[in-house]
Order: C-alpha cells, then structure tokens, then sequence
C-alpha cells in the first residue's frame, strides 16, 4: 500500500494533527500539499481544497486509514502522543488476533487506526480465510506494558511505519468483491456475510477492506473532503501491465500514462497504481 491522500480544509490543523499528534514527520510541503509520513516514506498526503464540503451522511468513501507501526514500542508512543495532544479523537481499540489497534478520528472526521501486527506465525488460517476477531484491548495497559522511558524520549520517532491497509465505506460488499477480487486481483481473506470483506496480496491478514456498516445502498461519491486517492506499489511493471489488462477486460476505464494507472472503484474513489520502484522516487 502506498499513501492515502487526503482533501482538507483546514490544512494547518490537520498537518498539526498527523505531526504532532500522530508523530509522523513532515517530508514535504509545497504549496497546497503536505506529506507525512516515516524514514522518507510517504503515509499521508494532506491537500488543500476549501471549497469542499464534507459528505452527506451514509456516503461512500474512507473508513479508515491503518498507519502500521513496526514494532510494539513505537505504537505506544504514537498512542500516548495523541492522548495527549488529541485526547477527545479516541474512539477504540480491540485486539483482532492478527493485530492490537487503536482506533481515532482526526479533527475533519477521517478515521485512522494505529496498529501492529503479531508475528506471522501466530495468526490462524483455515481454507485460505485468516481468523481475526475484535476482542477488549485496555489502551492504558497496553501503555504500562510497553511505553518506556527511552520512547517517551523520542526514541521511537525515527522509526519506519507504512499504510498497512485501508478501510473504506461501500454500498454493498458483493459489488466490492466484483472490482477488488475479481478486477484487482487481490485474494479475499475474510468475509463477514453481507456486510464486510477483507482483501490482501502477498499472504497478508488484509491490504484493504471494504464494509456496508453505515453505508448500505450509497452510491458513487461525488466531489466532497476526505478521501482524494490511494495509492498502490506492484512489485514489476509487468504486474502494472497485467493489472491494466485485468481492469479493461472487466469494464472498468483505465487512464494509463506509461508509468501509472489511474482507475475508479464502482464508488468513484480514486486508485493509482505504480511499480514499487516508481513509488519510492517519487516519495
């Protein structure tokens, strides 16, 4: 996964929010844009666009954006930085077997998960399907066990993190499956009936996922703050080829400028698709 691009309309706020509270670094800001993220990789790109309203009630869009951290150290640190510098944007956490997350929402409504993920060897599959679950994880315990002085000093600032996954609102699971199983090309990991599905590459719990919990019946999103795009590496350009092909023959336009696909999910958000070489320059 690459970055998520954010439309703002308070830029300075929500630059203060992922900064300072989030503890990603700024990398670039030019103009009408800002980027964070961690180590020179892009997480989160902020772009100014005033004349944006938010969306109604119900819409398609983002649920949240999962920011992973790499070990359990640096999650509690950017866990106790926005407890303190954004106490009132907490709204969870839960262990899901394959992962501990903290769950806020920035000061424009996006969500966003903070998490890391147990070893590989400790999550359970069956039939191709990944077991996860939400079960009770105490934030303050989680503190206790692994905030230490040393992170509480910054030690854990440098420290590479990524976009895990992103969630999104949907109208309906079936139409998601549709474009992101059988279009995409990711492999479905988990399925909750009707009302979510979970997608990855490469083996993972889940690169994206896609619910009907508030959204059921919504369909194509028009212009409004929140989601602008996301971004997605392929290992090789003929993966990128492959992908474009995939896309076409399912019905979906595809805007090809030789080095990046450009596509729209049935709920018109917006997916770029470059080589994993490409998104490093150009982070």
């Amino acid at each position: 996964m690459g970055a998520v691009t954010l439309l703002v309309a308070d830029l300075d706020a929500m630059t203060a929010y992922y900064r300072d509270a989030v503890t990603l670094q700024v990398l670039s800001a030019e103009g009408d844009t800002v980027t964070l993220g961690r180590a020179g990789r892009a997480i989160v790109i902020l772009r100014h666009e005033p004349g944006l309203r938010h969306a109604a009630s119900g819409s398609a869009g983002l649920y949240h954006t999962a920011i992973l951290f790499e070990t359990p150290e640096a999650l509690a640190a950017a866990l106790y930085s926005t407890a303190q510098h954004a106490p009132g944007t907490f709204t969870g956490s839960a262990d899901h077997l394959v992962s501990e997350a903290f769950y806020f929402t920035d000061p424009e409504g996006n969500g966003v998960e903070l998490y890391v993920d147990r070893a590989r060897s400790e999550w359970s599959w069956t039939h191709g399907q990944v077991e996860m679950a939400t079960m009770y994880l105490d934030p303050n315990r989680y503190l206790q066990q692994h905030l230490t002085e040393q992170t509480l000093a910054g030690s854990t600032a440098q420290d590479a993190a990524s976009v895990g996954h992103v969630h999104l609102s949907v109208g309906d699971v079936a139409t998601a499956r549709a474009f992101y199983v059988d279009a995409l090309g990711f492999d479905a990991t988990a399925t909750l009936g009707n009302q979510a599905l979970f997608v990855s590459a490469g083996g993972y719990h889940h690169h994206m996922a896609m619910n009907a919990w508030e959204s059921r019946g919504a369909g194509p999103r028009m212009p409004a703050l929140g989601l602008g795009r996301i971004d997605l590496a392929l290992p090789t350009g003929d993966a990128l080829g492959e992908l474009g092909e995939r896309l076409r023959h399912h019905g979906f336009a595809v805007r090809d400028d030789g080095r990046t696909l450009n596509f729209d999910d049935p709920w018109n958000n917006a997916l770029f698709a470059t080589t994993t070489d490409a998104a490093h320059a150009s982070a």
